[in-house]
């Protein structure tokens, strides 16, 4: 098998965070594998609605080409045989997605590493807690499928601290409260702050993003925070020095990121923490980021 390119970027899902499997997931859980195995036979041409990720990897494909090459993964604990239903799906959908591995109830996450891939979305919690223990970008899909979205442009939003940027700053907020928080940030704002595990994602995006111009550009990223002036001023200055352009920029200060995600129309949102997610998620399809000290 040829190398992965170093310009392409790779996205891993699971089939439950591609399409929606409620009901079939339901059977697996109620009445077994055998029940759910049958069950996916007997509607192998039934077509499975859209998942949480499905909006954001069906624009992914839109952009794949010689130039901007992308490729996505189908990473399932399905078999081949109970499969047959999510490609089937695929093929309706007219999705370009041609490399799977079926692990047939094993955990898929060793194969994030093998595929190369830059993000890897699932809905199994241990999945990715072990794909971010790897190094890799990951997130539990947590939200609605359902979305206020841009009809043709990809719009992704990011939290800052344990996602794009390291903990080291929210465990100073979580450890000694927010006046040792604000006081650090104030003496280290012009001190870039660690890499967090998306920043890798961010950065392979932002290749692709660079490669169009920059006005009315297919992909379109925001920073969604509840940093608050002055605090923000390191954040700008750690975007400086990764040399990382984000479109739209939020410090919201402690308000609700849900309503503004919103408006900003994300395909998908990720953060680490839980509370945050849930507002999200009413909202837009959003991924829980199991990283930091809040998911220790």
């Amino acid at each position: 098998m040829a190398n992965k390119s170093p310009q392409k970027l790779v996205i891993a899902i699971s089939s439950r965070a591609l399409f929606n499997l409620d009901e079939s997931h339901k059977i697996y859980k109620e009445h077994g594998v055998k029940a759910y195995a049958k069950h996916q036979e007997e509607n192998e041409n039934v077509v499975l609605e859209p998942g949480v990720g499905f909006s954001l990897v069906k624009k992914l494909l839109a952009l794949n080409s010689e130039i901007t090459p992308i490729d996505v993964i189908l990473l399932s604990r399905n078999s081949a045989d109970t499969g047959l239903r999510i490609f089937n799906s695929i093929e309706h959908y007219e999705l370009n997605i041609t490399r799977a591995a079926f692990t047939r109830g094993e955990s898929t996450h060793p194969f994030v590493g093998a595929f190369e891939a830059d993000l890897f979305l699932s809905s199994n919690y241990v999945d990715v807690q072990k794909a971010l223990e790897s190094g890799y970008a990951a997130a539990s899909i947590v939200g609605s499928s359902l979305a206020n979205n841009n009809e043709t442009q990809l719009r992704i939003a990011f939290d800052g601290d344990a996602v794009i940027f390291s903990d080291e700053a929210e465990r100073i907020f979580q450890e000694k409260g927010l006046e040792a928080f604000a006081e650090s940030e104030n003496r280290y704002a012009g001190v870039e702050l660690k890499a967090g595990p998306f920043k890798s994602f961010l950065v392979s995006l932002q290749k692709i993003q660079s490669a169009f111009p920059e006005k009315n550009n297919p992909i379109r990223t925001a920073l969604v925070t509840a940093r608050s002036a002055p605090s923000h001023k390191r954040v700008i200055h750690t975007m400086r020095q990764w040399g990382i352009r984000i479109d739209e920029s939020f410090f919201l200060g402690g308000l609700d990121k849900g309503v503004f995600l919103k408006e900003f129309g994300a395909d998908i949102f990720f953060d680490d923490q839980h509370q945050h997610c849930e507002s999200a998620s009413q909202y837009v399809p959003t991924g829980h980021v199991p990283s930091g000290i809040i998911n220790q």
